[in-house]
């Protein structure tokens, strides 16, 4: 990341958790300055998953049905998971499971940009550090979109980011006692 422009997240916040039975589900809010439609490119072809997401695709994830390999990024051994496209409504709608956990993107065009909600079920015991990455992965998205990448920040490297520890307690707090 040095040769790249620096990088300080923005404090926790727009972000809740919903709770459905035993199911925990997080929910992130981003106000984007992009269109909807160079959001849609950015969360669904593999090249430009490859700039901020937490995971790799072998094909585009804007196929509804389409099958798909998830390919977690960073971690300490390769998790590979087969998807099945759930919804792919662009640039509006974007469902699939990523191994047992549920991942849906909203995207709703708003004056300047997009507004951006992400659903993602999340184990209880690990909700905030989830809430914590995805911020992370979120603000790459938004500086590669302008054009100042910050470069990829996912798995353990995103740990050892001083940025995502304040965010982890910050989210830990928020969340009232999930890690």
């Amino acid at each position: 990341m040095s040769d790249l422009e620096p990088y300080t997240p923005e404090p926790a916040g727009n972000a809740s958790i919903e709770k459905d039975g035993e199911k925990w589900t997080l929910v992130l809010v981003r106000q984007l300055r992009h269109s909807p439609n160079r959001v849609w490119t950015a969360l669904t072809e593999p090249d430009h998953l490859k700039e901020w997401a937490p995971y790799d695709a072998d094909q585009s994830l804007a196929i509804a049905g389409a099958s798909v390999k998830l390919t977690t990024v960073g971690a300490p051994e390769a998790y590979v998971s087969k998807t099945v496209v759930i919804r792919a409504e662009a640039p509006r709608i974007l469902q699939f499971n990523w191994g047992d956990r549920e991942v849906r993107w909203e995207l709703e065009a708003v004056a300047g940009g997009t507004r951006l909600t992400l659903w993602n079920n999340i184990d209880r015991n690990f909700i905030a550090m989830g809430a914590a990455g995805w911020h992370v992965c979120l603000d790459v998205l938004d500086r590669w979109i302008d054009g100042k990448p910050v470069g990829r920040i996912v798995g353990p490297d995103a740990m050892k980011f001083l940025g995502w520890q304040r965010l982890h307690a910050e989210y830990k707090q928020l969340f009232q006692g999930g890690n």
